[in-house]
């Protein structure tokens, strides 16, 4: 069935990293919904492959799959051209790549079974938070750095959402680093933010709760894992990526034109304020 665009992203070029699977994916196909053509930046190249398809079947937007390392400033560079490329400019960028932790491949498991202290910051290898943090706070910031300096370039008035977590403003044992990368991803929004607002760029972010997605898979299927997510979540249950795309989309459309330097947080009640 091919949905009929309600206008709020149409004609724009949106690029999404992390756009194969999880928020990010359902981010993209919002977007095309809401009548952009859409940019899969991925390292995943047959699931980003099949977003891709998914956008032309359902929304009849033009989409695009480009493989990319975010945490290479080379291979963000080489995306961002491939985007320009083929469309000509880039509008909105969603940054949502992420890892949960260094060795997480999106969809597996995780398979260490050690106890949870062993995750603690004292017993973190420096190579493990090294690479949490070069894929969760630079790539969001090389991504943002080398789109937004093409939106500048031709004068485009454009958005940039980021995905944090709300991580950022919990603290979770035995996720420093993603917690860390999390806040930082969080204070890159408001500073950039700052910086482009003379350029008519507007930079936001959302800092998801619990949601219904690859990463916490493993926690979902574990009734232990589970009873904490609901124990934290006030409304009682987890958030769908659907949910998530909607934040976003508002945050990357007309209807925040008066928004920037802000991170939402939709993640059913854990904090207020």
């Amino acid at each position: 069935m091919t949905t009929t665009s309600e206008g709020r992203l149409t004609n724009k070029i949106a690029l999404v990293t992390g756009g194969a699977s999880g928020i990010g994916r359902a981010c993209a196909l919002r977007y095309a919904e809401e009548g952009a053509d859409v940019v899969i930046a991925d390292r995943d190249a047959v699931r980003g492959a099949e977003a891709v398809a998914e956008i032309q079947r359902t929304s009849n937007r033009r989409a695009l799959f480009v493989e990319v390392d975010v945490a290479s400033e080379d291979s963000i560079e080489a995306m961002a051209a491939s985007a320009v490329r083929e469309f000509g400019r880039i509008d909105t960028v969603l940054a949502a790549a992420g890892i949960s932790y260094a060795a997480y491949v999106s969809g597996s498991p995780r398979t260490d079974d050690a106890p949870a202290t062993s995750r603690h910051l004292l017993h973190t290898r420096l190579s493990d938070w090294q690479r949490v943090l070069d894929v969760n706070l630079t790539g969001v910031m090389l991504t943002d750095r080398v789109c937004a300096r093409h939106m500048v370039e031709q004068g485009i008035a454009g958005t940039i959402v980021n995905v944090a977590s709300s991580a950022a403003r919990l603290a979770l044992p035995g996720a420093a680093d993603y917690c860390v990368s999390k806040a930082g991803v969080a204070m890159l929004t408001h500073v950039l933010a700052m910086e482009l607002i003379d350029h008519n760029i507007r930079v936001n972010g959302i800092g998801p709760g619990f949601i219904e997605t690859p990463m916490t898979q493993a926690m979902r299927d574990n009734p232990e894992g589970h009873a904490a997510i609901i124990a934290r979540t006030p409304m009682g249950r987890v958030g769908t990526p659907r949910e998530m795309a909607n934040a976003a989309l508002y945050l990357a459309c007309d209807e925040s034109s008066y928004t920037t330097g802000h991170t939402l947080y939709p993640n059913g009640g854990m904090f207020v304020g």
